[in-house]
């Protein structure tokens, strides 16, 4: 009798544990769908494989070929969420990516959000970036990047674009890592056109890892990517395509939707969030467009200069100390030791 009610209050324990982790993440507000519900297969033929619960997908690269998929339909801002676990060992020159684009719609004139990870030699960490392109501004990339305080191979973690329109964030699962806020003067550079969501692995040897002086070793493939509680939420507007691209949006209304976008937990940073978020960008940002004067002489104007941060960048944009991570946290780590006080920082 003593063991059942002690199994019972362990199981009771593990609930409330589950529901708070939930309510701190803010999953309560997330609804996954089954692959067939919003999603579709892109390309790759056999390199994409359901699982039998319809919940998760399996995307393959081996020497034939990369693969994706799309969502079936397209949306004016949204919100874009999934687990996903990266391939391990040596993944030089891969690149998975999770991203939104119109790009097979408005062909000359496209908007996307990317999300884009960037294999490395095996033995060193998967690095990623993010970009916003709008109106075609291809020209004018706004990449940052960044490294993981964890191994993206080993288990899934929850990757989301929250795309309203006054704003963009990016999440690591209930990090914020990157927000955008729309100005006035980025006028068509802000993404404003339906989009659909993305996901691709893919072969990037010429560019995704030490500036493609690493490629693929495929005698390590196939390299698996896995997906699953994939969320699809925003303003549906496939219906409404062949208006959009004649009358530029004009016969659009999300105004609901929007309302809802603007309102949810995932459009809000609390200030325990934005302390994340900082600790974030402090620790693990290595690469950003709006301190690379050499590119921007000026800085983008959705570009928010914190004096702190800037301090650590060069005028290309990368890291001082060699531009790594690891080189700025072991000079910070000698400087404390010479100190007689120490200095603790809160963990992520």
């Amino acid at each position: 009798m003593r063991d059942l009610i002690y199994r019972r209050l362990k199981v009771m324990v593990m609930m409330m544990m589950i529901v708070s982790w939930r309510c701190v993440l803010g999953l309560e507000n997330i609804n996954p769908i089954f692959f067939d519900e919003g999603l579709s297969h892109l390309f790759g033929e056999s390199n994409l494989i359901r699982s039998p619960d319809d919940r998760s997908v399996r995307l393959l690269l081996d020497k034939y070929t990369g693969s994706g998929f799309i969502s079936s339909s397209m949306y004016q801002h949204g919100f874009f969420s999934s687990l996903i676990k990266l391939p391990g060992a040596n993944t030089a020159g891969l690149v998975v990516a999770f991203y939104t684009s119109n790009g097979d719609v408005f062909v000359k004139n496209h908007d996307e959000l990317d999300i884009e990870f960037l294999g490395n030699v095996e033995g060193k960490p998967w690095r990623f970036q993010t970009n916003m392109y709008g109106n075609g501004s291809t020209s004018r990339g706004r990449e940052e990047r960044y490294r993981l305080w964890f191994d993206p191979s080993k288990e899934f973690h929850r990757y989301s674009i929250l795309w309203n329109p006054t704003k963009i964030i990016f999440w690591v699962d209930d990090v914020p890592i990157r927000e955008i806020k729309r100005k006035e003067e980025m006028k068509g550079d802000y993404p404003q056109k339906p989009m659909s969501l993305y996901a691709t692995i893919w072969d990037a040897s010429s560019w995704a890892t030490s500036g493609g002086k690493f490629s693929v070793d495929y005698t390590f493939s196939p390299f698996v990517s896995e997906f699953k509680d994939i969320a699809l939420d925003g303003c549906n507007v496939s219906e409404s395509l062949t208006t959009l691209t004649r009358d530029n949006n004009n016969n659009i209304n999300c105004s609901a939707s929007d309302q809802l976008l603007m309102t949810s937990d995932y459009s809000t940073i609390s200030p325990k969030q934005a302390a994340a978020m900082r600790r974030f960008r402090e620790r693990y940002m290595y690469y950003s467009y709006c301190y690379d004067t050499v590119r921007y002489a000026v800085p983008p104007p959705e570009c928010v200069i914190l004096t702190a941060e800037k301090d650590r960048f060069r005028d290309t944009g990368r890291l001082k100390f060699g531009g790594s991570h690891t080189k700025v946290h072991r000079a910070r780590k000698k400087r404390r030791r010479n100190r007689s006080t120490p200095v603790v920082s809160a963990e992520l």
